[in-house]
């Protein structure tokens, strides 16, 4: 599949900033699995200091310098992205969880050694007796990794509900966990501690999903959004990703943007500003399917 991805993000400022400094990851990576075909991002007011770097987890970072008086600032990143379909996996071909475990805290690989520092915890990842004791009902002792985490993806779609109203980035997966409730990052920060608990390397994906709209009805212009899920390491099949707030494992409907150890690496766009007072956010995204060639 191929798609055309625009996602606008705009700050409106009570006050004049008169200084601001930013970091956007709005461009698709390159991978396996997808081909990031044209990408650009726009700025406007025009950054007085502009560059185009990765970041360490590889991601692609535009980071840009506001060094005049403003009121509003708007980011456009405008993406052509193809994605291709994932053959059908045999999860019972991954190690068993706790074998997996054993293999890498023995290190050897390079891979291995790199996979392994995504098994230490983060500041919207923190370990909880509570999350490791709702993970070991999906990992009883030599049941094969990836079938583990399928249980646990299918059961946090079962056991949680989607509440875009009772979460924001600041809530912790304590109240997560304690409400049963919250949205795709949440969910993507639950099954990633809920992994890493067991001694599985799991980071955080963040991208775009193509929603369908109801049958007979036109698709509406603008209103996608951003999505989040996480992805896990196996010794024997490298990473594999899995959607627990639609219970899937992603394929071609899925664009990757950036991957890191939680939200707070793959922010789509963060920064520090002097002034503005009270702000007005307004994020619009838009997954265009394109015909093939």
């Amino acid at each position: 599949m191929r798609y055309r991805i625009t996602h606008l993000t705009a700050y409106h400022y009570a006050d004049a900033v008169s200084l601001s400094y930013n970091e956007v990851r709005l461009r698709p990576l390159d991978s396996d699995a997808q081909v990031c075909r044209y990408s650009r991002v726009e700025i406007d007011p025009i950054p007085n200091e502009r560059t185009e770097t990765t970041d360490y987890f590889g991601n692609h970072v535009d980071r840009f310098a506001l060094q005049t008086s403003h009121d509003q600032v708007s980011v456009k990143a405008i993406s052509e992205v193809e994605v291709k379909a994932a053959g059908k996996m045999d999860l019972g071909m991954s190690l068993p969880w706790d074998e997996a475990v054993e293999v890498l805290a023995k290190g050897g690989l390079a891979d291995h050694l790199l996979a392994r520092e995504f098994v230490l915890e983060t500041p919207m990842s923190r370990p909880m007796s509570e999350l490791r004791e709702y993970a070991l009902a999906s990992f009883p002792s030599g049941r094969p990794v990836l079938e583990a985490v399928h249980d646990l993806m299918e059961r946090i779609h079962t056991d949680f509900t989607y509440d875009p109203g009772f979460s924001t980035i600041a809530t912790p997966l304590s109240e997560v966990l304690e409400h049963k409730r919250g949205v795709c990052q949440d969910f993507a920060h639950l099954g990633i501690a809920c992994v890493r608990s067991m001694g599985i390397p799991a980071r955080y994906v963040s991208g775009y999903l193509e929603t369908l709209p109801p049958p007979g009805k036109e698709r509406l212009v603008g209103a996608d959004a951003s999505h989040a899920w996480f992805s896990v390491y196996c010794p024997n099949l490298g990473w594999q990703d899995f959607d627990p707030t639609n219970c899937i494992m992603p394929s071609e409907r899925h664009i990757t943007v950036a991957r890191g150890r939680d939200y707070s690496d793959v922010a789509p766009l963060k920064g520090v500003l002097f002034g503005g007072g009270e702000n007005k956010l307004s994020v619009s995204v838009d997954v265009a399917p394109l015909l093939e060639e």
